[in-house]
């Protein structure tokens, strides 16, 4: 009888954090539909499924659909997805429940290595035209010189951690002071820069969805597939780490390869996003902080459910982006920011009360 409540008992407990994720899946996927339809110009739902089984006589919405709204669409999944699992096993490995992948300063490298592309490489300029008034003349070595001071970030981190023995209180007080220092070096930068740089400079750290293409969506892809697939595959090891390094080890978990290992994988996916679409903010910070409450710490479900809310929030975000200021395009980061804060505040208030 007592063999039996508990089995019961058990079911119920994976049965809600599975009812979750599928509801978190069924609204990814409502959430797609409505952002291909949203905009400007409204697309009905049934010229969206024609248009993605190729069928009907009219083939109007292709442009719309198929080179501008779907790439953004899964851009804001897919950046949801890698910047939510990243903070996921920041939080995990650094046994912080702050910790997410802008704790460390990668941010903030990503916008030095963007402005020391536009002033010392000359990739901003300025058009006359009325709309996008700032562009990158050469996206590609701004985005790559952003890449490279995120790795640089990553590897000084993962260095330091790795002479202190990769302590979490090390690794977060070195991301703290890389962080300052590449805000001071950005500002040095604004400084001696001209109008047009510093337009192109504040241009490139918005975060903006719209910016990537289906090749720059290809490598974030690729790059966040993998790395959810080694966060799951170390979901048991992540549960043994919230428990303390003495009980990890106990368990037979190998802390400082997990923890080194995590930490280069999580700087790899956060510093590929930054890259190509901007900083875009709270997103890796508040997502596994709602999910925990709902579902717990188990990252068996904690990780995935994490991954269907990154990708939700930034779906919904990005989408009331473009209508909230119609005909105008709001910048997800602008939004994230303003609803993340008090958010991450509430999540703060109600959980440590």
């Amino acid at each position: 009888m007592e063999n039996q409540t508990l089995t019961t008992a058990y079911t119920g407990y994976i049965g809600k954090k599975l009812l979750f994720n599928l509801a978190g899946a069924a609204t990814l996927v409502i959430l797609i539909l409505l952002s291909i339809s949203v905009g400007p110009v409204a697309i009905p739902f049934g010229d969206i499924l024609q248009a993605f089984l190729g069928i009907g006589s009219s083939r109007r919405w292709d442009t719309i659909i198929f080179q501008i709204r779907l790439p953004q669409t899964l851009a804001a999944v897919v950046a949801g997805v890698g910047l939510s699992t990243s903070g996921v096993a920041m939080q995990s490995i650094l046994r912080n429940p702050l910790g997410s992948p802008f704790t460390l300063g990668i941010s903030n490298a990503a916008a030095f290595g963007a402005a020391f592309s536009v002033m010392l490489l000359g990739t901003g300029s300025m058009q006359s035209t009325g709309a996008d008034a700032v562009t990158i003349t050469n996206p590609y070595a701004t985005t790559l010189s952003a890449f490279l001071f995120c790795l640089i970030t990553a590897g000084i981190i993962l260095g330091v951690a790795k002479l202190k023995h990769a302590s979490p209180e090390v690794m977060v007080l070195t991301g703290v002071a890389l962080g300052a220092l590449f805000s001071a070096g950005t500002m040095f930068l604004q400084y001696f820069a001209d109008d047009v740089q510093l337009a192109a400079m504040v241009f490139w750290t918005f975060g903006d969805l719209a910016r990537a293409s289906w090749g720059e969506l290809a490598v974030i892809s690729i790059i966040t597939a993998l790395s959810l697939v080694y966060f799951i595959l170390n979901r048991w090891n992540y549960n043994a780490l919230t428990t303390g390094d003495e009980t990890a080890r106990s368990l037979g978990v190998s802390v400082n390869k997990v923890r080194l290992i995590g930490m280069t994988i999580a700087s790899l996916v956060t510093a590929t996003i930054i890259s190509f679409v901007g900083i875009i903010g709270f997103v890796g910070l508040v997502c596994p902080h709602m999910v925990r409450r709902i579902i717990g710490e188990d990252h068996r479900f904690l990780i995935f459910g994490s991954a269907l809310a990154g990708g939700v929030l930034l779906l919904a975000a990005d989408t009331v982006a473009r209508l909230v200021m119609a005909p105008n395009v709001l910048p997800v980061a602008i939004l994230t920011s303003f609803l993340g804060a008090p958010a991450f505040i509430y999540l703060l208030v109600k959980g440590y009360k």
